[in-house]
């Protein structure tokens, strides 16, 4: 009978400050051991008390990612899905506001008999049952765990207090710390220092746990002797000081961590044995991301342009797409707002696609309305996600279909309302979880650019909506337009994705427009790095050629002079 393989650990904790990338780190090491041959899968442990991130604003906390399963989790699982093209579940992210809620629902049934309910144990033991849930399924040899925040952070201590625990109890060759710290150098004395992540070990050491890998994120090259300072003070063998640098890509890290054989390091900690890691796929894309043959800037509209991260799967699958193109994409972000405080030209003129961002509520909504009538008469490759479908629709019904009232029930109740709510949607009371989330089935259009694309019929694509195409009003949208001899002087929209299961419209085309489309998914959560999601890589492969067109329009109209 052949041996149970143990299940590896890795854990990846934060210090001196937040937003070190803990989430690329975790995930370029996933990648380096998946290309060894390993199974591995990454998880998030989030120290905020929100029992997940659907109901946060996304200034605060950034996008909020969709699984196929319908989980509203943290953004990071998004780098694991496109770094290790893997699919994660609700298993793979844990809050603070779960475990606490798991805890004393248990308390109310009278689990624990009576016990006087603490930190430590139940807290720390239900961590501790999530950390093991994903091993337990059998389909994974390593399991990476980030834990958000930083060290110190009073909300993270019974997350660390449980690694400490589960480390000790499933033994020190099973199990490993990697920490993710700042060493800055100070432009005023011309040097760079080592406290900062001095002190950021010596608080995890305070609770227990020695880390095993330091990752040291810095703007410049570490010296061999600021490496061995480090490694001197926090106890780290030099060699497994890591140096953190900036890169152009993220997807550049795997590669800069291969070439200080983090992967090996790794493999030595944990008493595994593993064939040399295939990167040359990798490799490649890398090389496309920094050398792209030609570039196109695309804008994108939305409400949350100031704040990136909210858009942070759609900048990803941008980077995708390009690679796939050979295309660097430039992005130009605009706020919706302004194009409705000053008017759509002055902002479109220098783009080759316009891509309208998803959202919730009123804000910026007509600015978001008449950049997409912009791009639809001047030709403009166009496509909408979500939001940007229904606004979209609501356009073209007030633009063309002669639907002068046309909204959406969100915004305001008309005669006219083009987008309405759910059915299923009227009875919700509570904000959290209750949208349309997750996967669900769309039959595309035989002869559409969205069938074009996938090149089949039946797709799954992920969810985050309320409101969706009313029903009554299709049939109005479809005609198109009339001229003023009473023929039709336009196609009308195509609705050319529909899902079986409850006949809802996830697809909308103009067929007599170089490129626009609108979708009621998210297909950006479906992208991934070596392999650009199909909606994506047509968008921009119609803006490269519609770019191209435009130039060449401009070489044919300048004038020759004549000698």
């Amino acid at each position: 009978m052949a041996r149970k393989r143990q299940i590896k650990y890795i854990f990846v904790t934060g210090g001196v400050v937040s937003s070190l990338g803990k989430g690329i780190a975790s995930a370029s090491i996933g990648l380096l051991l998946k290309q060894r041959g390993l199974r591995v899968t990454i998880q998030k442990f989030d120290p905020y008390l929100n029992v997940d991130p659907g109901t946060m604003n996304p200034f605060q906390h950034g996008e909020v990612y969709v699984t196929d399963d319908g989980s509203e989790t943290d953004l990071d699982l998004g780098h694991y899905e496109r770094f290790l093209d893997i699919t994660t579940t609700s298993s793979n992210n844990t809050t603070t506001g779960q475990v606490y809620n798991e805890v004393i629902t248990k308390e109310r049934r009278g689990d624990y008999l009576g016990a006087t309910v603490q930190v430590i144990p139940h807290i720390t033991d239900e961590i501790i049952r999530r950390f093991e849930l994903m091993g337990k399924t059998g389909e994974y040899d390593v399991i990476v765990t980030e834990v958000g925040g930083t060290v110190g952070d009073i909300e993270g201590l019974p997350f660390l207090e449980a690694m400490r625990q589960f480390m000790f109890k499933v033994g020190r060759r099973n199990t490993m710390v990697v920490h993710v710290t700042l060493v800055p150098f100070i432009e005023s004395a011309g040097e760079t220092k080592t406290k900062p992540t001095q002190h950021s070990v010596k608080a995890l050491q305070e609770l227990g746990i020695q880390p095993d890998m330091l990752i040291c994120r810095t703007d410049r090259a570490l010296s061999l002797d600021v490496r061995e300072k480090i490694a001197l003070f926090t106890n780290v063998e030099p060699d497994c000081v890591v140096e953190g640098r900036d890169v152009s890509t993220i997807y550049e890290v795997p590669l800069v961590f291969g070439e200080q054989e983090v992967d090996e390091i790794v493999l030595d900690k944990l008493d595994l044995t593993c064939p040399r890691p295939n990167m040359k796929e990798w490799k490649r894309l890398v090389e496309r991301i920094k050398k792209p043959g030609e570039s196109v800037t695309i804008g994108i509209c939305g409400k949350y342009t100031d704040h990136q991260d909210a858009y942070k799967s759609i900048s990803e699958a941008f980077v995708h797409a390009g690679a796939a193109n050979n295309a660097g994409v430039h992005l130009k972000w605009i706020r919706a707002e302004d194009v409705e405080k000053y008017g759509a030209g002055q902002y479109l003129t220098d783009i080759a696609g316009l891509l309208v961002a998803p959202g919730f509520g009123e804000r910026g909504i007509e600015g978001k309305i008449a950049a997409i009538q912009h791009v639809r008469e001047h030709g403009i490759p166009f496509f909408g996600i979500c939001l940007g479908l229904q606004c979209a629709v609501i356009e073209y019904a007030r633009n063309v279909s002669g639907l002068p009232r046309a909204n959406s029930a969100e915004f305001k109740q008309t005669d006219q309302n083009v987008i309405d709510m759910m059915v299923e949607q009227k009875k919700v009371k509570d904000y959290g979880g209750t949208m349309r989330l997750g996967a669900y089935p769309c039959r595309l259009e035989k002869g559409s650019k969205a069938y074009a694309a996938y090149g089949k019929e039946m797709i799954s694509e992920r969810h985050r909506h309320r409101y969706e195409v009313n029903d009554a009003f299709i049939d109005t949208l479809k005609q198109g337009a009339e001229t003023t001899n009473g023929k039709k002087g336009t196609h009308g929209l195509r609705f050319t994705g529909i899902c079986p299961d409850n006949r809802l419209v996830e697809v909308a085309e103009l067929p007599d427009h170089p490129w626009f489309v609108g979708v009621q998914f998210h297909p950006e959560l479906k992208s991934r790095a070596t392999s650009a999601h199909p909606l994506f890589r047509e968008f921009v492969r119609a803006a490269v050629q519609y770019q191209n067109g435009a130039r060449a329009e401009r070489k044919k109209s300048v004038p020759v002079r004549q000698d």
